[in-house]
């Protein structure tokens, strides 16, 4: 397994930078007050995804404390292992037509199986098409209230005005060299890879603010 896939954050409290991002999302958690769409907007590998399903799973989890997953319950195991039915994935580069929207929308209409909110990570979101996005908007101007949307994207000019509106938008920042370098020190450590500093501070420089980058260039150095 890649370092990344290894070392992927399954609290809040695991993410390296995004502070406001955090505090945002988890203030919507311990406030009960979850929005019905959220765009997480910035560049690649900087936590988007990974927020995204702990929070799928902090308003789902069975015994949350202060915001934060148990990750002890059923549900929070079927998050990590992939098998939560309430939480569904979707690739807009691979699904980016209005039949696939078109089947969200008939789908999202039902209840959850197990969780108290379905909620749907779309991924790449600005590679949908045009008719996409329009059938999309219908289903969030009027969401089923157990319906969470969470739109991904690196490209937030891509997304229409439309979308936008009906969205709490939240940028995601390219991850301070600070605290990316501890970040992979701590990492390096655990896996007993032996790296100095001039090294570590050279895969973050290459890394650009991306901490899935600078994993996989430590998984490449270290082999």
């Amino acid at each position: 397994m890649s370092l990344y896939r290894k070392y992927r954050p399954q609290k809040f409290s695991e993410i390296i930078g995004q502070e406001y991002v955090v505090k945002t999302v988890l203030g919507a958690v311990t406030s009960n007050q979850i929005g019905h769409a959220y765009i997480f907007a910035g560049i690649r590998g900087t936590g988007k995804t990974t927020i995204a399903r702990i929070f799928a799973k902090s308003i789902n989890c069975l015994d949350a404390q202060n915001g934060e997953p148990c990750d002890k319950c059923k549900i929070c195991q079927e998050v990590n292992g992939g098998s939560f039915l309430d939480l569904i994935e979707i690739d807009a580069a691979s699904n980016r037509g209005i039949d696939d929207i078109r089947d969200l929308r008939e789908k999202v209409k039902f209840s959850p199986n197990m969780g108290k909110y379905k909620v749907y990570i779309i991924d790449e979101a600005h590679m949908l098409t045009e008719p996409a996005f329009n059938a999309l908007l219908k289903t969030l101007e009027e969401p089923p209230a157990h319906a969470v949307f969470i739109l991904a994207t690196t490209e937030i000019h891509k997304i229409p005005a439309t979308i936008l509106s009906r969205c709490q938008r939240l940028d995601f920042h390219k991850i301070e060299n600070g605290k990316l370098i501890e970040g992979i020190k701590k990492i390096a450590e655990k896996e007993g890879i032996k790296i100095d500093e001039k090294s570590l501070k050279k895969i973050v420089a290459i890394s650009e603010g991306s901490v899935r980058d600078a994993l996989s260039y430590l998984d490449q150095v270290s082999s």
